[in-house]
């Protein structure tokens, strides 16, 4: 295979998946709140089809295609995982507003990508055989096939941390708007309005779906679901509990927001233990071997250097 072929085709791949990502992203929107905004806001009157084509080819072509492939691998994918896609994508806070057939979708591209470039790779760099860059194939495909769900995973792991950081704090602040006289709901409310983090997000959504009438008790509860953080799911328990055996809730608020500061500051404590045994393997296979080389690197060419004089000699 010539170069160049090669070059075209890594190139075409590489833009067919950036294409789809784009558009998946794209395709999350609902095309019929769009078309009916834009028709509300335009002045003069025009018809439905003069506003499809002065759409961009991108979301009159490129987006139908993209939910028909995204339908077609979500019909080959059982429902467990899907279901269990879905989970980890609210665990991972919903990034890019991915549903979870956008999310396989791109889990395949991603393992045909790395298939295909895997076997380019072999095919024009090494000497491998035709059984050896099959196998290599399968291989780059399934790391494909992982990368995605270890990059959602890390996210996932990044807020949960994030939720355990920031959990004291605005248990400190509810307890003061409680304190005030504001009741429950206001006080998750000002923690909303004060910061921008996971766990004042989802503060802020229990509120709006306590607006749009679900319960406080199911808010709170599908809030847990979504988190999965053992102190949060704690915390509204007690919360729940007080609420149901009508116990002042700024008790509750004052005694969970001491608990969760030293669980805090047994964490820390814990890592900071840590550290020392983490720390070893970095010095013995980095460090070590450095200062090996620049305290001993000069006595051994000088000894290299005496044995090639008493040789001469």
């Amino acid at each position: 295979m010539s170069p160049l072929i090669l070059t075209l085709l890594i190139f075409g791949v590489v833009a067919v998946i950036g294409l789809g990502v784009l558009l998946l992203q794209r395709a999350e929107d609902d095309p019929l709140l769009s078309r009916i905004d834009e028709f509300a806001a335009r002045e003069e009157v025009v018809s439905i089809e003069e506003i499809e084509l002065s759409m961009p080819l991108r979301d009159r072509i490129f987006v139908p295609i993209a939910r028909r492939v995204g339908d077609f691998f979500v019909r080959l994918t059982p429902q467990q995982t899907l279901e269990n896609t879905t989970q980890l994508i609210e665990l991972a806070g919903n990034p890019y507003n991915w549903s979870a057939a956008t999310f396989m979708t791109i889990r395949v591209g991603f393992t045909i990508f790395m298939g295909i470039m895997t076997f380019f790779y072999t095919t024009r760099f090494g000497n491998a055989g035709a059984g050896q860059r099959f196998l290599f194939s399968i291989i780059g495909a399934a790391l494909g096939y992982f990368l995605p769900v270890m990059w959602l995973r890390s996210k996932v792991d990044r807020r949960k941390d994030a939720i355990i950081k920031k959990l004291p704090d605005a248990l400190d602040l509810m307890t003061i708007c409680v304190d005030a006289g504001l009741t429950f709901n206001a006080a998750m409310q000002k923690v909303d309005e004060k910061w921008d983090d996971p766990l004042a997000l989802e503060f802020g959504r229990v509120i709006y779906e306590m607006q749009l009438g679900k319960s406080r008790r199911q808010a709170l509860k599908d809030m847990s679901d979504r988190m999965d953080v053992p102190d949060v799911t704690s915390f509204l328990a007690a919360v729940l509990q007080a609420d149901q055996l009508g116990v002042g809730i700024g008790k509750v608020l004052r005694i969970q927001s001491e608990q969760m500061r030293v669980r805090r500051r047994q964490r820390a404590e814990e890592k900071a233990q840590q550290a020392p045994v983490k720390m070893m393997f970095p010095m013995v296979f980095l460090i070590f071997p450095s200062i090996f080389v620049v305290l001993l690197g000069p006595a051994g060419f000088q000894l290299l250097r005496n044995e090639g004089i008493s040789d001469l000699r």
